[in-house]
């Protein structure tokens, strides 16, 4: 089941300037959105395979390039989580 809050977080991050906000303040970011306790805390833990149900597979994949995780490093995570849903 998608999660409106965190696909919101994710998508509003693709503008420029709201990505180095974030990198940034992160913890100012995430307060501005009302997630859950356990999504916000996969989202701190860099859990791809908590939060990949959760979201658009897109968005996923763009949250982690923005957040500084190397592509290799979100596909080996993806891959390895047996995520049946993302995509």
């Amino acid at each position: 089941m998608r999660d409106y809050h965190l696909s919101k977080l994710f998508f509003d991050l693709q503008t420029p300037a709201a990505a180095a906000e974030y990198c940034a303040h992160r913890d100012a970011v995430l307060a501005r959105y009302p997630l859950k306790p356990e999504v916000r805390a996969a989202i701190e833990s860099n859990d791809v395979a908590a939060l990949a149900p959760l979201v658009n597979a897109y968005l996923l994949r763009f949250y982690f390039l923005v957040s500084g995780m190397p592509e290799e490093e979100f596909l080996r995570r993806i891959r390895a989580s047996g995520v049946k849903s993302y995509g």
